[in-house]
């Protein structure tokens, strides 16, 4: 990084520092005007960022509408059709006052202030612009930074936000690690960081050496159970869907299926089928592209490391970037593909015959971002979930809670911390201030 664009990030920031203090963005017309103008410049880009996003990422026009841009489009039609009535201070009962004056409590929402977000390179587009949107629609100012693996959509997001913003209002600093541990010395009022837990916690360090509140929002390994009453057709092809979605590249995709051993080979007969019908042409090119060559070889030694076990797909083409669709089987706590989240379409089975063993191994590790169980016991299902915990969850289905506006999306422990998405959106890039007034 040269001196020149050290210069030019710190000015940005004292520009947003100093509009910020102007009011400007308490404004709630303000900030409604803002983003009708964002989003007719974001629609307007449609073609361009879909064309980057097969650049970068292989994706087709279908999914990069469907998992990109309508759900950011979604969710901030939702806000600005809400914020009117959220942004209204909340009264609440209060306590008698010693004197006996009568007392008024009241919660009225506030912006932080200048908003640092980190976007990640798997939903480039949704995951960098759906806090952009949060932050906005609370009355803050923002720089992002996206992310440096997916090159392309960076420069079509800088565009956008050129074309929708003033600088000092929201800007976007491109760059890697040098670009990034400036940014993160900076007194933000808050931090939005989504990505690896790893990372999270270089950016969690920082926020700590100056008490700058964050949000994270990372992954880890999301269990996903298919107990012997499941209906297995259903289960495959939800599995399916949320796994080779982004060719594996999603935080809340099914890491590892933990199946009841007395389905365990239908199961799989199902699922090869599945795969044979749904990929027989092409396979290698309808799932999309890993990042890049380093994560195919990370994601190749998994196979490696148990090429026996490997039941379907295994193949990769380093130049393209392409992964075949992957199934192991007979796969245990100690293999190496169970060390960390794959984040890549590989999907290790286990078997498990007794519930409560099963439930034992997940909780001895770190809480996922998600847990999905497949079964038409409702009963059983619910006892699941009472005995375990992950940011979020669902039943009979996988990943869809994430394109929900009315559900707060986020993880625990080490998969992350706050909540996101529509009303929790602007909760989350508020303050809430108490205000007590004695009459």
């Amino acid at each position: 990084m040269t001196q020149e664009s050290e210069q030019k990030i710190r000015e940005v920031f004292q520009q947003q520092k100093a509009f910020f203090k102007t009011n400007q963005t308490k404004d709630i017309e303000f900030r409604k005007a803002q983003l009708r103008k964002f989003r007719d410049v974001f629609s307007s880009h449609t073609d361009a960022l879909c064309e980057a996003l097969d650049i970068d990422l292989g994706k087709s026009r279908k999914e990069a509408e469907y998992v990109e841009i309508q759900i950011v489009l979604g969710e901030l039609d939702y806000l600005l059709e809400n914020i009117d009535e959220w942004a209204k201070p909340t009264p609440v009962e209060s306590k008698p006052h010693p004197s006996g004056a009568e007392v008024v409590s009241k919660i009225i929402y506030e912006p932080y202030g200048v908003n640092y977000i980190i976007g990640p390179f798997n939903y480039p587009v949704q995951l960098t612009f759906s806090p952009l949107i949060g932050a906005l629609i609370a009355g803050n100012t923002a720089i992002i930074k996206p992310s440096e693996n997916t090159p392309h959509v960076a420069k079509v997001l800088e565009d956008i936000v050129k074309a929708s913003f003033e600088e000092s209002y929201v800007a976007v600093v491109q760059g890697a690690i040098e670009e990034n541990t400036l940014l993160l010395s900076l007194p933000f009022d808050y931090i939005f960081f989504t990505g690896s837990p790893n990372v999270g916690k270089i950016v969690m360090k920082a926020a700590a050496e100056q008490l700058i509140p964050l949000t994270l929002e990372l992954g880890g390994k999301s269990p996903t159970i298919v107990h012997h009453d499941a209906d297995l057709d259903k289960a495959v092809a939800r599995i399916s869907y949320g796994k080779w979605i982004n060719c594996g590249q999603t935080c809340v995709a099914p890491d590892y299926i933990y199946i009841h051993e007395s389905v365990k080979d239908l199961f799989v007969e199902k699922f090869k089928a599945y795969l044979n019908a749904t990929y027989s042409d092409g396979s290698l090119g309808k799932i999309g592209k890993i990042v890049n060559q380093n994560q195919i070889k990370h994601l190749a030694g998994y196979l490696e490391a148990a090429p026996e076990k490997v039941i379907y797909g295994g193949s990769y083409d380093l130049e393209t970037r392409h992964f075949e669709a992957t199934l192991m089987d007979q796969v245990t706590w100690n293999d190496q593909v169970m060390q960390q989240e794959i984040f890549g379409p590989i999907l290790p089975i286990l078997t498990y015959s007794d519930i409560d063993e099963a439930l034992e191994e997940i909780n001895s590790r770190p809480k996922p971002l998600a847990l999905y169980v497949f079964s038409e016991n409702q009963e059983f299902a619910d006892d699941v979930l009472n005995r375990t915990t992950s940011g979020d969850a669902e039943i009979n289905s996988t990943i869809i809670h994430v394109g929900s506006h009315y559900l707060p999306f986020g993880g625990v422990g080490t998969s992350g911390m706050g909540k996101y998405h529509g009303k929790f959106s602007f909760e989350n890039f508020s303050h809430s201030r108490s205000v007590l007034q004695v009459k």
